[in-house]
Protein backbone atom coordinates (compact mmCIF):
# COMPACT_ATOMS: atom_id res chain seq x y z
CA UNK A 1 0.00 0.00 0.00
CA UNK A 2 2.63 2.23 0.70
CA UNK A 3 3.91 2.25 -3.26
CA UNK A 4 0.33 3.47 -4.06
CA UNK A 5 0.65 6.70 -1.44
CA UNK A 6 3.90 7.39 -2.50
CA UNK A 7 2.71 7.35 -6.29
CA UNK A 8 -0.16 9.45 -5.40
CA UNK A 9 1.98 11.97 -2.86
CA UNK A 10 4.43 12.21 -5.93
CA UNK A 11 1.81 14.32 -8.29
CA UNK A 12 2.83 11.98 -11.16
CA UNK A 13 -0.61 11.45 -12.16
CA UNK A 14 0.10 9.37 -15.23
CA UNK A 15 -2.22 6.65 -16.53
CA UNK A 16 1.11 4.33 -17.40
CA UNK A 17 2.30 5.13 -13.24
CA UNK A 18 -1.15 3.85 -12.16
CA UNK A 19 -1.96 0.94 -14.45
CA UNK A 20 0.98 -0.84 -13.56
CA UNK A 21 1.68 -0.22 -10.01
CA UNK A 22 1.11 -3.29 -8.10
CA UNK A 23 -2.28 -3.92 -5.89
CA UNK A 24 -1.99 -5.41 -3.03
CA UNK A 25 -3.62 -8.70 -1.92
CA UNK A 26 -5.45 -7.05 0.94
CA UNK A 27 -6.13 -3.00 2.38
CA UNK A 28 -7.31 -2.22 5.62
CA UNK A 29 -11.32 -0.81 6.00
CA UNK A 30 -13.57 0.06 8.43
CA UNK A 31 -16.09 -2.91 9.19
CA UNK A 32 -18.98 -4.69 10.96
CA UNK A 33 -19.06 -8.43 11.60
CA UNK A 34 -21.83 -10.49 10.61
CA UNK A 35 -21.59 -12.59 13.96
CA UNK A 36 -21.93 -9.01 16.42
CA UNK A 37 -25.35 -7.80 15.16
CA UNK A 38 -26.76 -8.42 18.34
CA UNK A 39 -24.27 -7.20 20.32
CA UNK A 40 -26.16 -4.36 21.38
CA UNK A 41 -29.42 -6.09 22.28
CA UNK A 42 -31.85 -4.90 24.96
CA UNK A 43 -29.85 -1.14 24.93
CA UNK A 44 -31.74 2.02 23.67
CA UNK A 45 -30.42 3.33 20.55
CA UNK A 46 -28.87 6.42 22.25
CA UNK A 47 -26.44 3.91 24.46
CA UNK A 48 -25.35 2.11 21.34
CA UNK A 49 -21.68 2.49 20.71
CA UNK A 50 -19.77 2.45 17.55
CA UNK A 51 -16.44 2.08 18.73
CA UNK A 52 -17.49 -1.24 19.80
CA UNK A 53 -18.66 -2.39 16.76
CA UNK A 54 -16.88 -0.44 13.72
CA UNK A 55 -13.44 -2.53 13.39
CA UNK A 56 -10.15 -1.96 11.67
CA UNK A 57 -9.51 -5.28 9.46
CA UNK A 58 -7.06 -6.31 6.95
CA UNK A 59 -9.44 -7.69 4.39
CA UNK A 60 -8.92 -9.23 0.45
CA UNK A 61 -9.09 -7.30 -2.44
CA UNK A 62 -12.33 -8.31 -4.49
CA UNK A 63 -11.98 -8.96 -7.93
CA UNK A 64 -13.31 -6.47 -10.44
CA UNK A 65 -16.56 -6.35 -12.00
CA UNK A 66 -17.17 -5.46 -15.82
CA UNK A 67 -18.20 -1.56 -15.33
CA UNK A 68 -16.00 -0.85 -12.35
CA UNK A 69 -13.12 0.99 -10.75
CA UNK A 70 -10.67 0.51 -7.90
CA UNK A 71 -9.96 3.76 -6.34
CA UNK A 72 -7.08 4.50 -4.02
CA UNK A 73 -8.92 6.13 -0.98
CA UNK A 74 -7.63 9.12 0.32
CA UNK A 75 -9.77 10.26 2.88
CA UNK A 76 -13.69 9.69 2.81
CA UNK A 77 -16.42 10.89 5.66
CA UNK A 78 -18.88 9.62 7.95
CA UNK A 79 -23.21 9.70 7.14
CA UNK A 80 -25.66 8.64 9.20
CA UNK A 81 -26.09 5.56 7.23
CA UNK A 82 -22.63 5.02 8.48
CA UNK A 83 -24.13 5.43 12.16
CA UNK A 84 -27.11 3.31 11.42
CA UNK A 85 -24.50 0.61 9.97
CA UNK A 86 -22.61 0.53 12.73
CA UNK A 87 -25.60 0.03 15.44
CA UNK A 88 -27.56 -2.30 13.31
CA UNK A 89 -30.36 -0.23 13.10
CA UNK A 90 -33.21 -0.41 11.48
CA UNK A 91 -32.02 -3.85 10.71
CA UNK A 92 -28.51 -5.14 10.28
CA UNK A 93 -27.16 -4.35 6.92
CA UNK A 94 -25.78 -7.99 6.24
CA UNK A 95 -29.75 -8.69 4.95
CA UNK A 96 -28.84 -6.48 2.50
CA UNK A 97 -25.92 -7.82 1.26
CA UNK A 98 -27.48 -10.76 1.16
CA UNK A 99 -29.75 -9.95 -1.18
CA UNK A 100 -27.47 -8.50 -3.25
CA UNK A 101 -25.51 -11.23 -3.66
CA UNK A 102 -28.19 -13.66 -4.85
CA UNK A 103 -28.38 -11.27 -8.15
CA UNK A 104 -25.62 -12.29 -10.10
CA UNK A 105 -22.31 -13.70 -9.79
CA UNK A 106 -20.66 -10.60 -9.30
CA UNK A 107 -22.83 -9.82 -6.70
CA UNK A 108 -21.70 -12.58 -4.94
CA UNK A 109 -18.66 -11.05 -3.75
CA UNK A 110 -20.91 -8.57 -1.55
CA UNK A 111 -22.17 -10.76 0.54
CA UNK A 112 -19.90 -11.85 3.12
CA UNK A 113 -18.86 -12.29 6.92
CA UNK A 114 -17.78 -8.46 7.22
CA UNK A 115 -19.47 -5.09 5.66
CA UNK A 116 -16.72 -2.45 4.60
CA UNK A 117 -18.98 0.77 4.95
CA UNK A 118 -18.39 4.40 3.84
CA UNK A 119 -20.09 6.11 1.09
CA UNK A 120 -17.82 8.90 0.55
CA UNK A 121 -14.61 8.93 -1.01
CA UNK A 122 -11.90 11.30 -3.04
CA UNK A 123 -8.65 9.48 -4.32
CA UNK A 124 -7.59 8.38 -7.54
CA UNK A 125 -8.11 5.68 -9.69
CA UNK A 126 -5.98 2.23 -9.84
CA UNK A 127 -8.20 0.30 -12.38
CA UNK A 128 -10.90 0.01 -14.31
CA UNK A 129 -12.95 -2.83 -15.38
CA UNK A 130 -14.21 -4.11 -18.31
CA UNK A 131 -16.23 -2.06 -20.53
CA UNK A 132 -14.96 1.53 -18.85
CA UNK A 133 -13.74 3.97 -21.69
CA UNK A 134 -14.57 7.66 -19.60
CA UNK A 135 -12.30 6.95 -16.77
CA UNK A 136 -8.69 5.77 -16.56
CA UNK A 137 -6.16 5.49 -14.20
CA UNK A 138 -4.01 7.89 -12.04
CA UNK A 139 -7.17 10.11 -12.52
CA UNK A 140 -8.40 12.16 -9.51
CA UNK A 141 -12.13 11.33 -8.68
CA UNK A 142 -15.05 11.74 -5.75
CA UNK A 143 -18.10 9.33 -5.85
CA UNK A 144 -21.60 9.82 -5.40
CA UNK A 145 -22.88 6.56 -3.29
CA UNK A 146 -25.90 5.46 -6.31
CA UNK A 147 -24.97 1.85 -7.29
CA UNK A 148 -27.57 1.13 -9.92
CA UNK A 149 -27.62 -1.98 -12.73
CA UNK A 150 -29.98 -0.42 -15.07
CA UNK A 151 -31.10 -3.58 -16.71
CA UNK A 152 -34.80 -2.08 -15.93
CA UNK A 153 -36.37 0.06 -17.79
CA UNK A 154 -37.82 2.03 -14.83
CA UNK A 155 -34.32 3.25 -14.01
CA UNK A 156 -34.05 5.45 -17.20
CA UNK A 157 -36.21 8.32 -16.34
CA UNK A 158 -34.58 8.67 -12.91
CA UNK A 159 -31.89 6.38 -12.01
CA UNK A 160 -33.04 6.70 -8.06
CA UNK A 161 -36.28 4.65 -9.68
CA UNK A 162 -34.30 1.76 -10.81
CA UNK A 163 -35.92 -0.87 -9.03
CA UNK A 164 -32.07 -2.54 -7.92
CA UNK A 165 -30.85 1.12 -7.11
CA UNK A 166 -28.59 0.85 -3.92
CA UNK A 167 -26.26 2.98 -1.56
CA UNK A 168 -22.84 2.23 -2.06
CA UNK A 169 -21.03 1.44 1.41
CA UNK A 170 -24.44 1.73 3.27
CA UNK A 171 -26.65 -1.29 1.05
CA UNK A 172 -23.51 -3.08 -0.97
CA UNK A 173 -20.01 -3.91 0.13
CA UNK A 174 -16.74 -2.57 -0.45
CA UNK A 175 -17.42 0.71 0.74
CA UNK A 176 -15.34 4.32 1.24
CA UNK A 177 -14.24 4.14 4.84
CA UNK A 178 -11.18 2.02 3.52
CA UNK A 179 -7.96 2.33 1.82
CA UNK A 180 -9.24 1.38 -1.11
CA UNK A 181 -12.62 0.81 -2.41
CA UNK A 182 -14.81 -0.27 -5.77
CA UNK A 183 -17.30 1.58 -7.43
CA UNK A 184 -18.97 1.59 -10.31
CA UNK A 185 -17.59 3.78 -12.92
CA UNK A 186 -20.85 5.48 -13.81
CA UNK A 187 -20.53 6.81 -9.76
CA UNK A 188 -17.40 8.84 -10.59
CA UNK A 189 -17.13 12.30 -10.81
CA UNK A 190 -14.03 14.56 -11.11
CA UNK A 191 -12.29 15.98 -7.94
CA UNK A 192 -12.49 19.72 -7.58
CA UNK A 193 -8.74 20.81 -7.69
CA UNK A 194 -9.26 23.64 -4.90
CA UNK A 195 -9.96 21.14 -2.06
CA UNK A 196 -7.99 18.80 -0.45
CA UNK A 197 -8.34 15.12 0.09
CA UNK A 198 -10.80 15.34 2.90
CA UNK A 199 -12.25 18.75 1.73
CA UNK A 200 -13.42 16.97 -1.09
CA UNK A 201 -14.70 13.71 0.36
CA UNK A 202 -17.00 15.17 2.52
CA UNK A 203 -19.84 17.22 0.56
CA UNK A 204 -20.81 13.91 -1.95
CA UNK A 205 -23.49 12.22 -0.02
CA UNK A 206 -24.97 15.06 2.08
CA UNK A 207 -24.63 17.96 -0.91
CA UNK A 208 -26.13 15.91 -3.43
CA UNK A 209 -29.01 14.86 -1.35
CA UNK A 210 -29.33 18.43 -0.30
CA UNK A 211 -28.92 19.16 -4.35
CA UNK A 212 -32.50 16.43 -5.67
CA UNK A 213 -34.72 17.52 -1.85
CA UNK A 214 -34.08 20.94 -2.11
CA UNK A 215 -33.62 22.18 -5.83
CA UNK A 216 -34.36 19.35 -8.25
CA UNK A 217 -37.26 18.98 -10.26
CA UNK A 218 -37.46 15.73 -8.04
CA UNK A 219 -37.76 17.38 -4.96
CA UNK A 220 -38.85 20.78 -3.74
CA UNK A 221 -38.11 22.42 -6.76
CA UNK A 222 -36.96 25.79 -4.96
CA UNK A 223 -37.32 28.98 -6.35
CA UNK A 224 -35.44 32.21 -6.26
CA UNK A 225 -37.62 34.20 -3.04
CA UNK A 226 -38.84 31.07 -1.32
CA UNK A 227 -38.65 31.03 1.91
CA UNK A 228 -37.49 27.54 3.31
CA UNK A 229 -37.14 26.49 6.85
CA UNK A 230 -34.27 24.10 7.20
CA UNK A 231 -33.88 21.42 10.39
CA UNK A 232 -30.49 20.74 11.53
CA UNK A 233 -29.31 23.87 9.43
CA UNK A 234 -25.65 24.33 10.81
CA UNK A 235 -25.14 19.96 10.02
CA UNK A 236 -24.09 17.32 7.67
CA UNK A 237 -26.84 17.83 5.44
CA UNK A 238 -28.56 20.98 6.29
CA UNK A 239 -25.65 23.46 6.05
CA UNK A 240 -25.51 22.31 2.48
CA UNK A 241 -29.13 23.25 2.33
CA UNK A 242 -28.61 26.33 3.49
CA UNK A 243 -26.21 27.41 1.26
CA UNK A 244 -27.96 26.20 -1.58
CA UNK A 245 -30.88 28.29 -0.35
CA UNK A 246 -28.69 31.02 0.02
CA UNK A 247 -26.70 30.58 -3.04
CA UNK A 248 -30.42 30.03 -4.91
CA UNK A 249 -31.88 33.75 -3.93
CA UNK A 250 -34.03 32.45 -1.78
CA UNK A 251 -34.37 33.00 2.71
CA UNK A 252 -33.13 29.91 4.73
CA UNK A 253 -35.00 29.76 7.92
CA UNK A 254 -32.42 27.95 10.01
CA UNK A 255 -33.08 25.31 12.98
CA UNK A 256 -30.09 24.54 15.33
CA UNK A 257 -29.47 23.17 18.59
CA UNK A 258 -27.38 25.24 20.24
CA UNK A 259 -25.27 29.06 20.09
CA UNK A 260 -22.19 27.24 18.11
CA UNK A 261 -24.30 26.19 15.51
CA UNK A 262 -26.08 29.78 15.37
CA UNK A 263 -22.83 31.12 14.68
CA UNK A 264 -21.88 28.77 11.78
CA UNK A 265 -25.26 29.41 10.16
CA UNK A 266 -24.57 32.97 10.24
CA UNK A 267 -21.05 31.93 8.79
CA UNK A 268 -22.75 30.74 6.28
CA UNK A 269 -24.47 34.57 5.53
CA UNK A 270 -27.91 33.26 6.71
CA UNK A 271 -29.37 36.10 9.06
CA UNK A 272 -32.60 33.98 10.18
CA UNK A 273 -32.04 31.67 12.75
CA UNK A 274 -34.19 29.28 15.35
CA UNK A 275 -31.87 28.32 18.43
CA UNK A 276 -34.56 25.50 19.79
CA UNK A 277 -32.84 24.56 22.79
CA UNK A 278 -32.86 28.24 23.82
CA UNK A 279 -36.30 28.60 22.74
CA UNK A 280 -37.53 25.34 24.75
CA UNK A 281 -39.51 24.27 21.51
CA UNK A 282 -40.86 20.52 23.42
CA UNK A 283 -42.99 18.92 20.11
CA UNK A 284 -43.92 15.88 22.14
CA UNK A 285 -45.70 15.79 25.73
CA UNK A 286 -44.65 12.40 26.00
CA UNK A 287 -44.16 9.59 23.81
CA UNK A 288 -47.48 9.53 22.32
CA UNK A 289 -48.90 12.58 22.34
CA UNK A 290 -47.83 15.73 20.47
CA UNK A 291 -48.22 19.68 21.53
CA UNK A 292 -49.55 21.88 18.63
CA UNK A 293 -49.23 24.87 21.18
CA UNK A 294 -45.67 24.51 20.27
CA UNK A 295 -46.39 23.98 16.59
CA UNK A 296 -48.35 27.22 16.64
CA UNK A 297 -45.69 28.72 18.83
CA UNK A 298 -42.79 28.25 16.59
CA UNK A 299 -45.34 29.06 13.20
CA UNK A 300 -45.44 32.34 15.37
CA UNK A 301 -41.49 32.84 15.21
CA UNK A 302 -41.44 32.10 11.90
CA UNK A 303 -43.43 34.46 10.86
CA UNK A 304 -41.86 37.18 13.53
CA UNK A 305 -38.53 36.54 11.68
CA UNK A 306 -39.71 36.80 8.42
CA UNK A 307 -42.18 39.97 8.41
CA UNK A 308 -45.15 37.73 9.08
CA UNK A 309 -44.95 34.93 5.86
CA UNK A 310 -44.68 31.40 6.31
CA UNK A 311 -42.53 29.35 4.96
CA UNK A 312 -42.75 28.39 1.29
CA UNK A 313 -40.43 24.76 1.56
CA UNK A 314 -39.58 23.10 4.64
CA UNK A 315 -36.71 21.01 4.49
CA UNK A 316 -37.22 17.95 6.80
CA UNK A 317 -35.13 15.27 8.01
CA UNK A 318 -35.34 14.86 11.74
CA UNK A 319 -38.40 13.04 11.24
CA UNK A 320 -40.81 11.94 14.06
CA UNK A 321 -40.05 14.59 16.16
CA UNK A 322 -40.34 17.42 14.21
CA UNK A 323 -42.78 16.15 11.72
CA UNK A 324 -45.92 16.96 13.21
CA UNK A 325 -44.41 20.79 13.46
CA UNK A 326 -43.11 20.51 10.02
CA UNK A 327 -46.76 19.95 8.38
CA UNK A 328 -47.92 22.59 10.63
CA UNK A 329 -45.69 25.56 9.68
CA UNK A 330 -45.37 25.11 6.11
CA UNK A 331 -47.28 27.91 3.71
CA UNK A 332 -51.03 27.38 2.41
CA UNK A 333 -50.04 25.22 -0.75
CA UNK A 334 -46.15 24.64 0.30
CA UNK A 335 -44.02 21.58 0.62
CA UNK A 336 -42.67 19.56 3.21
CA UNK A 337 -40.03 17.68 1.54
CA UNK A 338 -38.40 14.93 3.39
CA UNK A 339 -35.81 12.38 4.20
CA UNK A 340 -33.59 10.15 6.25
CA UNK A 341 -35.71 10.69 9.46
CA UNK A 342 -32.53 10.23 12.24
CA UNK A 343 -35.25 10.99 15.27
CA UNK A 344 -38.00 7.96 14.01
CA UNK A 345 -39.36 6.47 11.02
CA UNK A 346 -42.75 6.77 11.76
CA UNK A 347 -44.02 10.16 11.28
CA UNK A 348 -47.48 11.81 12.99
CA UNK A 349 -48.55 14.97 11.66
CA UNK A 350 -52.76 16.53 12.09
CA UNK A 351 -53.81 16.03 8.32
CA UNK A 352 -56.29 18.58 8.64
CA UNK A 353 -53.39 20.98 8.19
CA UNK A 354 -52.13 19.34 5.04
CA UNK A 355 -55.44 18.20 3.43
CA UNK A 356 -57.32 21.76 3.79
CA UNK A 357 -53.95 24.07 3.13
CA UNK A 358 -53.45 21.86 -0.01
CA UNK A 359 -50.02 21.82 1.35
CA UNK A 360 -47.61 18.59 -0.83
CA UNK A 361 -45.25 15.99 1.36
CA UNK A 362 -42.71 14.96 -1.27
CA UNK A 363 -40.56 12.62 -0.57
CA UNK A 364 -36.62 12.47 -1.60
CA UNK A 365 -33.94 9.75 -1.52
CA UNK A 366 -30.00 10.56 -2.45
CA UNK A 367 -29.45 11.59 -5.93
CA UNK A 368 -29.38 10.49 -9.70
CA UNK A 369 -25.96 10.81 -11.49
CA UNK A 370 -27.14 13.61 -12.92
CA UNK A 371 -28.04 15.66 -10.03
CA UNK A 372 -25.09 14.57 -7.86
CA UNK A 373 -22.78 15.67 -11.21
CA UNK A 374 -24.67 19.26 -11.08
CA UNK A 375 -24.31 19.31 -7.20
CA UNK A 376 -20.54 18.32 -7.92
CA UNK A 377 -20.00 21.06 -10.45
CA UNK A 378 -21.61 23.48 -7.55
CA UNK A 379 -18.36 22.51 -5.35
CA UNK A 380 -15.98 22.64 -8.53
CA UNK A 381 -16.92 26.18 -9.10
CA UNK A 382 -16.69 27.68 -5.88
CA UNK A 383 -20.95 28.54 -5.27
CA UNK A 384 -20.98 25.88 -2.54
CA UNK A 385 -18.11 24.86 -0.19
CA UNK A 386 -17.61 22.26 2.25
CA UNK A 387 -18.70 22.16 6.05
CA UNK A 388 -15.91 19.97 7.64
CA UNK A 389 -15.44 20.69 11.08
CA UNK A 390 -13.11 17.92 12.25
CA UNK A 391 -10.87 15.05 10.54
CA UNK A 392 -10.01 11.23 12.12
CA UNK A 393 -7.54 9.09 11.39
CA UNK A 394 -8.96 5.49 9.97
CA UNK A 395 -8.00 4.06 13.32
CA UNK A 396 -10.68 6.37 15.05
CA UNK A 397 -13.22 5.87 12.96
CA UNK A 398 -15.65 4.23 15.56
CA UNK A 399 -15.09 7.69 17.63
CA UNK A 400 -16.17 9.53 14.46
CA UNK A 401 -19.90 7.39 13.90
CA UNK A 402 -19.83 8.02 17.73
CA UNK A 403 -19.84 11.90 17.53
CA UNK A 404 -22.46 12.34 14.94
CA UNK A 405 -24.24 9.45 16.36
CA UNK A 406 -24.50 11.95 19.45
CA UNK A 407 -25.09 15.33 17.29
CA UNK A 408 -21.82 15.81 19.13
CA UNK A 409 -20.43 17.59 15.38
CA UNK A 410 -20.76 20.46 13.74
CA UNK A 411 -21.22 20.53 9.73
CA UNK A 412 -19.16 16.78 8.33
CA UNK A 413 -16.98 14.77 9.93
CA UNK A 414 -14.17 13.38 7.30
CA UNK A 415 -12.12 10.61 7.84
CA UNK A 416 -8.35 10.39 6.85
CA UNK A 417 -7.31 6.42 4.76
CA UNK A 418 -4.63 6.72 2.76
CA UNK A 419 -3.96 10.48 3.17
CA UNK A 420 -0.86 10.76 5.84
CA UNK A 421 -2.18 14.44 7.02
CA UNK A 422 -4.54 17.04 6.40
CA UNK A 423 -4.31 19.67 4.01
CA UNK A 424 -2.65 17.69 1.00
CA UNK A 425 -4.57 17.41 -2.40
CA UNK A 426 -4.98 20.92 -3.78
CA UNK A 427 -3.61 20.64 -7.52
CA UNK A 428 -4.77 24.46 -8.43
CA UNK A 429 -3.84 26.50 -6.06
CA UNK A 430 -4.73 29.56 -7.87
CA UNK A 431 -8.22 28.51 -7.35
CA UNK A 432 -7.69 27.70 -3.78
CA UNK A 433 -6.83 30.98 -3.29
CA UNK A 434 -9.67 32.68 -4.31
CA UNK A 435 -12.02 30.55 -2.19
CA UNK A 436 -9.76 29.99 0.72
CA UNK A 437 -11.71 33.27 2.41
CA UNK A 438 -15.19 31.32 1.63
CA UNK A 439 -13.45 27.27 2.95
CA UNK A 440 -12.08 28.73 6.08
CA UNK A 441 -15.28 30.37 7.34
CA UNK A 442 -16.98 27.56 5.84
CA UNK A 443 -14.70 25.17 8.30
CA UNK A 444 -15.09 27.81 11.11
CA UNK A 445 -11.57 28.74 10.87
Amino acid sequence: MQAIRDAILSGDRSEETFSTIAIPESYRGATVHKDEIGMFEGLATKDKDPRKSLHIDEVPVPELAPGEALVAVMASAINYNTVWTSIFEPVPTFGFLERYGRTSVYAQRHDLPYHVVGSDLSGVILRTGPGVSKWKPGEEVVAHCLSVELEDADGHNDTMLDPQQRIWGFETNFGGLAELAIVKANQLMHKPDHLTWEEAASPGLVNSTAYRQLISKNGAAMKLGDRVLIWGASGGLGSYATQMALAGGATPICVVSSPEKAEICRAMGADLIIDRSAEGYKFWKDEQTQDPKEWQRLGKRIRELTGGYDVDIVFEHPGRETFGASVYVARKGGTIVTCASTSGYMHEYDNRYLWMNLKRIVSSHFANYREAWEANELINRGLIHPTLSQTYRLEDVGQAALDVHRNAHQGKVGVLTLSPEEGLGVTNAGKRARFAAEINRFRGE
